[in-house]
């Protein structure tokens, strides 16, 4: 079940590249620069994922961050969500993230599993949304 929202971003693809895939089909990877705000504290999150596309045409991707606060609070993520393609090489994910921190502010994060929303438009303005999953 879904529960409190925990993280609200917004940003920019900083760069795209295609990757190797000896499974077949196209692989791209993706950074990112995302700013807002985790538990309330104003947040910056620098990440990378990449997605395959799979043979129905639906994305499979997984990812990778660290989000870090003004006050040198640093939590880190790792997560994987399903995805499609929209128009003008916009995307859209959904799936869950696993956070791990050792910063007081969010160390309740390390006990939470987060389902979210993702999408970037064809111009690379990225925006995401998370909420605790109960």
């Amino acid at each position: 079940m879904q529960g409190e929202k925990i993280c609200e971003y917004s940003g920019k693809i900083t760069s795209r590249r295609v990757l190797p895939n000896p499974g077949g089909g196209p692989k791209m990877e993706a950074s990112q620069v995302l700013t807002g705000k985790l538990l309330g504290v104003e947040t910056t999150e620098t990440s990378t994922y990449w997605s395959v596309m799979r043979p129905d045409g639906t994305l499979f991707g997984e990812g990778q961050g660290v989000a870090m606060s003004e006050d040198g609070d640093v939590a880190t993520w790792v997560g994987q969500g399903v995805g499609t393609i929209g128009k003008a090489g916009a995307v859209s994910f959904r799936g869950a993230v696993f956070y791990h921190s050792t910063s007081p502010k969010w160390s309740r994060l390390n006990k939470v599993a987060a389902i979210f929303e993702y999408s970037v438009d064809g111009e690379g303005n990225s925006s995401s949304t998370l909420w605790e999953w109960k």
